[in-house]
């Protein structure tokens, strides 16, 4: 058993119990914090094709439990709204999260905007403060990816625009991550969420926001991650899926301290215009990227430290690819992707015109491309996604 070690960002620790079959642990988790009534928060078909439905339903059985599914792949304030006014009748001792990153950020936006006094879409948006406890959520994710379990926030569209509320009272109250429920993954699924955390880790380790403890957790979890990612996809065991869903843990903890950059910003559009899955899209523009903030300098240097603690960062992130220069890693980042079946740039994925990428940089979130060490302009992403001319 593993205690997430507390931030200057965080101020309570998260529980982690970790290992094959650790989700059989529930009840004696919900028993120590004194849990008789339990809403469980669970994507349906992964609940049951994860196998944590066979586990829980006995576990739960002598307790009161409702059960809350109507949220969407990429859950809406609407949903929050609709879900919080239920608790806040009958508020529960816990919220049980059972799925992929959807289901954990809806839990955990449930347990915060059931119990502030303002209107769920203000808490949200920001235009309420967040200052009474949320409820207390476990999270168990049924895929390798996001790393929700291990943040301080949370992932919720209002009028179809992404937003990620945060705060200390997102992070659950504790995660079980049990590797045993990302078996049932197919390939693709298995890839993109895989993808996620390894953009997660590269992201994470050059941050304006990195710190050396976020360091090492995407240290450990890119080396995870470029052992057992291409196995998990293609030749699937338990080594390769125990290795994904802890780099996957360890990536969520990284970026609940730094934060993500650019690739992360540039994503969003590419997956609600083009339809490619998150982490490929968030992955697509990754070796490009590597290779651009290597190439950073004092005049266009966003880090405080400055562009030679930049370039140290990036040198390091070239040791663990084992590749001597960035556009050695961006081609095994090529190869990676090529490996798991995916797309290997944003042309591959759908956008060939200077229109479309015109259209994407325009639509960039800006507070990600605030944290990524290197300032970046128009030209510089329209590159990007062009896949050419930044060697």
């Amino acid at each position: 058993m593993a205690t997430l070690k507390p931030t200057t960002a965080i101020s309570r620790p998260t529980e982690v119990l970790f290992g094959e079959g650790r989700i059989a642990s529930t009840g004696e988790l919900l028993d120590r914090l004194d849990a008789r009534s339990v809403v469980l928060v669970a994507d349906p078909a992964a609940y049951e094709q994860s196998g944590a439905s066979r586990v829980l339903e006995p576990i739960l059985a002598d307790r009161d439990v409702r059960l809350f599914t109507e949220f969407s792949p990429n859950p809406k304030d609407t949903e929050i709204a609709a879900g919080a006014a239920l608790l806040v009748r009958r508020p529960p001792d816990v919220l049980l999260a059972v799925g992929g990153g959807s289901a954990l950020d809806t839990a955990k936006l449930l347990s915060v905007c059931a119990t502030q006094k303002r209107d769920p879409r203000e808490v949200i948006l920001g235009t309420a403060a967040i200052d009474r406890p949320g409820l207390r959520v476990i999270a168990v994710p049924t895929t390798a990816g996001t790393g929700a379990e291990a943040t301080h926030f949370a992932v919720v569209y209002v009028d179809g625009v992404k937003c990620s509320p945060a705060h200390p009272s997102l992070l659950p109250a504790a995660a079980i991550v049990d590797p045993k429920l990302t078996w049932s993954m197919p390939p693709p699924l298995t890839a993109s969420s895989g993808l996620d955390a390894l953009c997660q880790a590269v992201e994470s380790f050059w941050a304006v926001g990195a710190t050396a403890e976020s360091q090492e957790y995407a240290r450990e979890a890119l080396r995870l991650a470029l052992e057992h990612l291409e196995p998990a996809v293609n030749h699937p065991s338990p080594a390769s899926r125990a290795g994904m869903a802890w780099a996957a843990h360890l990536a969520g903890r990284a970026i609940n301290i730094s934060k993500t950059t650019a690739s992360h910003a540039i994503s969003y559009a590419l997956t609600s215009k083009y339809g490619l899955p998150h982490g490929m899209a968030v992955a697509v523009t990754l070796g490009p990227l590597l290779v651009l903030n290597s190439q950073v300098g004092e005049h266009d240097c966003v880090d405080p430290r400055g562009a030679t603690h930049v370039r140290a960062a990036l040198d390091e992130l070239l040791r663990l690819f084992d590749c001597r220069t960035p556009s050695e890693a961006r081609e095994r980042i090529t190869r990676l992707l090529q490996a798991v079946g995916c797309p290997t740039s944003p042309s591959e994925g759908g956008v060939r015109s200077a229109e479309e990428r015109q259209e994407i940089t325009s639509s960039v979130n800006v507070e990600r491309l605030g944290n990524n060490p290197r300032r970046l302009n128009t030209q510089m992403i329209e590159s990007l996604l062009e896949n050419a001319g930044i060697d």
